[in-house]
């Protein structure tokens, strides 16, 4: 998961069946921004379609993308795994856009009229919408729906994972029918990126009781989601193929080119990637990196790698009725400590992403301004030290071998998203090495839209190997790291709670020169490494694929690796020659 481009959400859970999640701080999915980081990568192909000025676009063809990941619904207050983000940004316009270098943007095919106007103390912010936008049913877009979306996402009642980048409002008030002030309590630094959302349509919801809207309808079924990108979302077909149709009724001024984008979903990567060979699908978004050499073999096929915005850990829940005997083995911080320095993470890069990817020691980007460099604890492949840690915190061998302490085995289950070849060869990684230092470990993998809805979303897991692709370009991580937010009104599902960082992160927000806000995430980054309600693993990129005999962009149109859902950058104006 992934940030997604979630309304109010930083990160998402990636699952990689795309790019993908959501970010409220953080796509249980896979997460980053352009402007986060200048990391150089380690295999870069050029763009596919390198421009030709003799070819043109043509209308009404189809896009068929590959995925092993179903939604869970594309309600984008709810959005919480990049399956889901996948679709919303095709169906929905957004208020601003992002442009390749992570800038707040308006684009024809942004709802904003203008860059927002900010007051000299940096705590109002108004917005003026365009005129003539109009929703998938032929009702305009209002001040109405902006209003209503920005109170429904930072009301606790509706229980928004992204609430963290909206709590910080005081009040949004409609000036005229196409024009908004939005006044925060506090100066509040990342709260640019909460303008990259999508709105809801208030003449739809507002009779919906806000505990109600997340069960509600809208954004699970076709027939009920009223939409107002360039695409209407106009079938689902569960575990198997999702379709969108150029919307009819779409107001922008340039109008996509793509008459169809279907999404087919596959049992795993290993299966996408043969479904791209045969030409079934046209662009797989995340294809394993032990597949790249195979596809290189196919002429019609282009590779576009770089690393993006996420990156992959091992979450621990601290919650102890989420574990079989009522007791969670990681709130020793010396065993946490062990953890890290018992898995060979090097290896993890060199053997299973094939050098594609790059260590991390904190939740920032490496090369970003946020990034604590050396000053975060890097923890190097070392069993015996993790073995001495762990009699420290006072663990000791039982009968079996596996540690015991206070009458508890030190066993857990490691769950992860069933389809993902990378997850599936770093989870037995996982599993040996801490077998080596004495600790049990059950690798489980799960449906992705069932995992994000029953487990990640709500905190019920022991452990996890997931990634967060960060859909928000700012470094803020409170949703997931500060114990404010907890699910389901945020994204901290393993019930984490430090309360120097709860602090650290409200510092961050409140400092608006970004040198000064440096050192406070440096600062985070160190604490962070130090108590680890994480280890973090790599940065990674995700190999996109596609079909460049049938799918066509042109050069400022190409896929963006370093953002979330960076794939289909632009993808209003591609064209594709398949029917």
């Amino acid at each position: 998961m992934t940030i997604i481009a979630l309304v109010g959400i930083m990160l998402a859970g990636c699952s990689d069946s795309n790019n993908k999640s959501t970010n409220a701080n953080t796509k249980p999915a896979d997460p980053a921004p352009s402007n986060t980081t200048n990391t150089p990568t380690n295999e870069t192909n050029a763009p596919a379609n390198t421009p030709d000025s003799s070819n043109q676009p043509v209308e009404g063809g189809t896009l068929t993308i590959s995925t092993f990941s179903d939604i869970v619904s594309i309600n984008p207050i709810y959005i919480n795994d990049t399956a889901s983000g996948d679709i919303e940004p095709l169906i929905f316009a957004k208020l601003y856009d992002l442009d390749r270098n992570a800038n707040l943007t308006v684009e024809p095919w942004s709802l904003a009229a203008e860059l927002p106007k900010i007051s000299e103390d940096g705590k109002t912010y108004t917005v003026k919408l365009k005129d003539y936008a109009k929703w998938s049913d032929g009702q305009p877009v209002t001040a109405d729906d902006l209003v209503y979306t920005y109170d429904t996402v930072r009301n606790p009642e509706a229980a928004s994972p992204g609430i963290s980048m909206y709590d910080k409002i005081n009040a949004v008030t409609k000036v005229d029918d196409f024009t908004v002030d939005i006044k925060l309590k506090q100066i509040y630094a990342p709260f640019q990126y909460s303008l990259n959302i999508s709105l809801l349509p208030s003449h739809i919801l507002k009779a919906v009781p806000l505990k109600d809207l997340k069960t509600n309808a809208y954004g699970v079924d076709p027939a009920k989601t009223i939409t107002n990108g360039p695409w209407k979302w106009s079938e689902w077909k569960q575990g198997q193929y999702i379709t969108l149709d150029a919307n009819p009724n779409y107001w922008g001024e340039k109008k996509p080119h793509i008459a169809k984008i279907i999404y087919k979903t596959y049992a795993d990567q290993n299966t996408e990637v043969q479904a791209l060979i045969k030409g079934d699908v046209q662009m797989t978004e995340a294809i394993p990196v032990t597949q790249i050499d195979a596809v290189k073999k196919h002429e019609n096929l282009d590779i576009i790698l770089a690393p993006g915005p996420q990156y992959e850990y091992v979450q621990f829940n601290f919650k102890d009725e989420n574990f079989p005997d009522k007791y969670s083995p990681f709130k020793g911080q010396k065993t946490r400590q062990a953890i890290a320095y018992a898995l060979n993470r090097q290896g993890m890069v060199d053997n299973v992403l094939k050098g594609s990817g790059q260590l991390m020691n904190s939740p920032f980007l490496p090369g970003s301004w946020a990034d604590p460099g050396e000053e975060a604890v890097n923890y190097t492949y070392d069993a015996e030290k993790a073995k001495s840690l762990l009699a420290e915190d006072g663990w000791k061998a039982g009968k079996d071998g596996i540690l015991e302490k206070d009458g508890h085995r030190f066993s857990f289950e490691l769950q992860f998203n069933a389809g993902n070849s990378r997850r599936e060869q770093v989870a037995a990684v996982i599993q040996q090495n801490l077998k080596d230092v004495g600790i049990e470990v059950k690798p489980k993998g799960i449906d992705f839209a069932t995992w994000i809805d029953q487990n990640i979303t709500p905190g019920k897991f022991p452990a996890i190997l997931l990634s967060w692709s960060l859909s928000n370009p700012d470094p803020d991580a409170e949703s997931i790291f500060s114990s404010k937010y907890y699910p389901p009104a945020g994204q901290n599902g393993g019930w984490y709670k430090n309360e120097k960082l709860d602090d650290l992160w409200v510092k961050g927000q409140l400092t608006v020169d970004q040198a000064e806000r440096a050192k406070v995430y440096h600062e985070i980054g160190k604490e962070i490494s130090i108590d680890l309600p994480y280890v973090f693993l790599y940065q990674y990129g995700l190999p996109q694929a596609v079909d460049k005999t049938t799918v066509h962009w042109s050069e400022e149109d190409r896929p963006e690796s370093s953002l979330a859902y960076g794939y289909l950058f632009h993808i209003i104006n591609w064209w594709s020659d398949k029917k």
